[in-house]
């Protein structure tokens, strides 16, 4: 990642820490400044009414602000982070807390806060963490933040060159060599089992095993085994002892997908594995000793389940170490025809088919398109095409033909009757769809004044969110 100057000379971005803590204030900023540039200029206030002040005048474009240093403003964080966003003007805003207070961090992020960190703060790490809200929340231009010029179009697995890959190829290139826990977010269909595949293979663990379990697939009362084992005689047809996934994975790396869908019985046991690194097998006494290296992803909101009591909260920070978000496909439409062409080609060599391209107007479509079940749809339909279609080239007849989700992309309309005028109407649920994702878009992905803009409750767009993505999963 590669940060430029403006072109009049002035910094290409402007920081306002609010800490109380001298010692905390003064690390942050030296290790902020040296992580994301010398041009930086990072404004360092002790309260949340000097903030405050100093945001009425604007120009900042992003604000780390402690909680306990905006007591301040009110007794009441969320209260106190409501007001900084307000004055904001669409800076990014990342609470800094001392704990790790679910409460915190939900309230917070409630209030506008785009992102929750907790302290002491890696400089590297929350360069990394800045850098993902900017490209994820629109604000890279702001900050000038950009990918080098000669980007990668393919990385372990993964197709594409825009801005917003480039940032996730970074982040597997630095923390592939950790065993720290990784925790993977995205929406579904974004690649969240290639990312878990990359960090594997980049990392030193690459010569052993890498032992992925769904957790969405597997039933409530098999998991446990699934897991971590069962013992001989332990219940009816264990006519032999068995190792679980995590056994399985010894020295090398276990992969937990949908994260999100684990039984909370199940999660104190994941989470004392991870403690001590030992397990026990379904009806066995003794422990035994491993050494994984964890990775878990899921398309659904950590904070929204914590929240809801459906994922435990020293659990989530347990796994929650180092996070990558891998970004929807709309968000990084110059990668989309890199893949279209790309699933082309190997899907005809499949199929023995001679398909060498797509039309322009073909092309065009695809490119505008929304996406909704993000690379896994754009792949099913290019091998749909290529089975279902001959030819040299995808033209517009072969896909409104072979696009039968009718998700993304527009069918052609029927011909009309002479005389007779109708306009097309999406259904109920596209239309909400369309009205709150605008509305987030225009308050840069900040869901809380999106919430309050459609006078909703944040909980309600989280939750309809999840029904969306649902729906997406299904067809």
């Amino acid at each position: 990642m590669a940060m430029h100057n403006r072109s009049n000379g002035e910094p290409f971005g402007r920081l306002l820490l609010v800490d109380a803590d001298d010692a905390s204030a003064q690390l942050v900023s030296e290790t902020l400044g040296q992580s994301l540039g010398g041009s930086l200029r990072i404004t360092v206030v002790s309260g949340g009414r000097p903030a405050a002040e100093l945001l009425r005048d604007g120009g900042y474009d992003i604000i780390l602000a402690d909680l306990q240093s905006l007591r301040d403003l009110s007794d009441r964080s969320d209260d106190a982070v409501a007001r900084l966003v307000r004055l904001a003007d669409g800076a990014l805003v990342v609470a800094l807390s001392d704990g790790a207070s679910v409460s915190a961090a939900v309230g917070a992020m409630r209030a506008g806060a785009h992102d929750y960190v907790t302290k002491p703060l890696s400089g590297p790490a929350m360069a990394a963490r800045i850098s993902e809200l900017a490209q994820r929340h629109g604000k890279a231009r702001a900050l000038s933040i950009e990918p080098q010029s000669e980007g990668l179009s393919d990385f372990a697995g993964f197709i594409g060159s825009s801005s917003a890959m480039q940032f996730v190829y970074e982040q597997i290139g630095r923390i592939s060599t950790s065993s720290a826990p990784v925790f993977i977010t995205g929406e579904s269909g974004t690649g969240k089992d290639v990312c878990a595949e990359a960090l594997h293979a980049k990392g030193p663990r690459m010569g052993k095993r890498l032992v992925a379990i769904n957790c969405a697939a597997i039933p409530r009362d098999l998991m446990e085994s699934e897991l971590f084992g069962v013992a001989r005689g332990a219940f009816t047809g264990a006519h032999e002892d068995r190792k679980g996934a995590a056994e399985l994975a010894d020295g090398g790396t276990l992969f937990l997908d949908e994260i999100g869908e684990m039984d909370l019985s199940l999660q104190s046991k994941l989470l004392r594995f991870l403690q001590t690194g030992t397990l026990s097998r379904v009806g066995e006494a003794g422990v035994r000793q491993v050494d994984v290296r964890v990775i878990c992803a899921t398309n659904r909101n950590p904070m929204q389940l914590i929240s809801e009591k459906k994922f435990r909260e020293d659990l989530f920070y347990r796994l929650h170490v180092l996070p990558i978000h891998l970004p929807p496909l709309r968000q990084r439409p110059s990668d989309i025809m890199v893949l279209a062409r790309h699933f082309l080609a190997r899907y005809s060599a499949e199929e023995r088919k001679s398909f060498t391209g797509f039309a322009p107007d073909v092309a065009a479509l695809l490119t505008s398109a929304e996406w909704p079940g993000n690379v896994r749809q754009l792949q099913n339909l290019v091998r749909r095409l290529v089975v279902m279609c001959d030819g040299a080239e995808i033209t517009m007849p072969m896909l409104r033909a072979a696009d039968i989700e009718s998700q993304g992309l527009a069918p052609a309309p029927e011909p009309m009757p002479r005389g007779e005028r109708r306009q097309a109407i999406l259904p109920m649920w596209q239309q909400e769809q369309r009205i709150i994702e605008d509305a987030i878009a225009s308050f840069g992905g900040n869901v809380s004044l999106a919430a309050a803009a459609l006078e909703i409750s944040p909980s309600t767009i989280y939750r309809k969110r999840q029904g969306w993505s649902e729906m997406a999963v299904a067809s």
